[in-house]
């Protein structure tokens, strides 16, 4: 099987490496769930979050030293699309967190519909 290349977009492969945001053991369990997403699996722990965009899910990844997760889409066949990652702080996610993904997913769109 191909593995679907991984279009960043974005600050999220800068953010997804600031050992400020992710830890390393967080960085490490992004890499292998993304690394599951290219090859056209589910991750471990994922939820849809369409209110980004459709087809948007949130890989959810809950350790002792944070809360993390990545925002992407995989419903294109050219890419998985990662929109943003972040380190929540509470239960729910940011507005600024879910406008910056929403952002990203609408500029997504807009290049696919000039193709």
């Amino acid at each position: 099987m191909i593995e679907k290349p991984i279009d960043w977009r974005g600050s999220s492969l800068k953010d997804i490496k600031d050992e400020g945001i992710f830890t390393p053991e967080a960085r490490r369990e992004a890499g292998r769930q993304l690394g599951v997403i290219q090859e056209g699996e589910e991750p471990d722990h994922c939820k849809p979050f369409n209110e980004v965009g459709a087809g948007t899910k949130e890989i959810i990844i809950d350790l002792g030293d944070g809360w993390f997760r990545v925002l992407y889409v995989a419903k294109f066949p050219e890419a998985v699309y990662v929109l943003h990652c972040f380190r929540k702080k509470t239960n729910t996610t940011s507005k600024h967190d879910k406008d910056v993904a929403s952002e990203r997913y609408k500029a997504v769109i807009r290049e696919r519909s000039k193709k």
